[in-house]
């Protein structure tokens, strides 16, 4: 999986608002161009952790009585931490949020460590709060085929059918590439798969990575099909797929739609887009993909995120057994 070039560095005005002391803003800010040239994080995943960042900091200063140092970071212990948690708990935070607020904590001191600004063991004390397991919820095949297929049938008017075709399109996507809806929004014109040669694409994901993803023939077919009916005239620069106004086509456009989709197909309120990607990743895997391509295909950096397909695997095979076994 190859790395795309280093983005621009553009820092969140919010770390300018820290509530701490000057080295430790020094240090924040530092760790923020870390995680952004260095890690390659996500503007979200970023974002999400000076937010985490910034409560802690927050929390520190009435905790502590004064905006906290990197001396006072030093000797912090484990029971300070645990009352950070426990505030926030008690402010409604789930697991998950509690879980990935650790994580932005955890991934600060290590930066600070390896500075040589920042020696502090309590963290190693805290347990992870658990998170409840789920499971991708997958389409079976069939209602797959018919959600990727019915986008007409819930779409515009008779005089819009460029509109059917496009969301034919851009499910055939999430479906037949495993997109997630960002990455198949996020396409321009001069991305499309058109030609017959041309039988995979390079999708930019998840922490800025670029990934090879192939594309089947009838996903050419249905792009092919949308630019010629589309009534706008799209150069290389513009974006591949367009709402009715001819900017870039939103993702609740086509979360919509599947919502309206499901009550003409009858389809549960799991039926999303993402399910789609959930699907494909499974329905691949039933038919007896290997784990490590599907891996890759999905853009997941660690392949414990992909095994929790295998789950989802023995979950339908286990029903199917369940089903059909005469003793079952």
């Amino acid at each position: 999986m190859t790395e795309a070039p280093a983005r621009k560095l553009s820092l969140p005005d919010a770390a300018e608002e820290l509530a701490a002391a000057g080295d430790v803003t020094e240090q924040v800010i530092a760790w923020l161009r870390y995680l952004i040239s260095e890690r390659r994080a996500a503007d979200k995943t970023v974002e999400a952790y000076l937010r985490d960042i910034n409560r802690f900091m927050s929390f520190l200063t009435e905790h502590l009585g004064g905006a906290p140092t990197l001396r006072d970071l030093s000797d912090l212990r484990a029971t300070d931490f645990r009352a950070f948690l426990a505030s926030r708990r008690r402010d409604g935070m789930t697991s998950r949020t509690l879980a990935r607020t650790l994580s932005s904590i955890r991934s600060l001191f290590r930066f600070l460590e390896k500075q040589g600004v920042v020696e502090n063991a309590s963290l190693g004390a805290l347990r992870t709060p658990k998170i409840p397991h789920a499971v991708p919820k997958a389409l079976g095949v069939a209602a797959a085929k018919k959600l990727v297929t019915s986008a007409p049938i819930a779409g515009g008017s008779e005089d819009e059918t460029w509109v059917g075709a496009r969301d034919t399109a851009v499910l055939l996507l999430l479906y037949g590439c495993g997109l997630r809806i960002s990455e198949a929004l996020g396409l321009d014109r001069k991305q499309a798969p058109l030609t017959g040669a041309q039988d995979t694409m390079s999708i930019i994901g998840k922490g800025n990575k670029t990934r090879i993803v192939p594309v089947l023939p009838v996903a050419r077919e249905a792009i092919a099909v949308y630019l010629d009916l589309c009534p706008y005239v799209l150069d290389d620069a513009d974006p591949l797929f367009v709402g009715v106004k001819g900017g870039r086509l939103n993702a609740r456009n086509i979360q919509l739609l599947i919502q309206r989709m499901r009550g003409f197909l009858g389809l549960p309120d799991t039926a999303t887009p993402h399910a789609l990607r959930h699907s494909f990743a499974t329905h691949l895997l039933s038919a007896g993909g290997d784990l490590r391509a599907i891996q890759e295909l999905l853009g997941h950096a660690s392949l414990s995120s992909t095994q929790i397909y295998t789950e989802v695997d023995r979950a339908h095979l286990l029903r199917q057994y369940m089903g059909a076994h005469p003793r079952a």
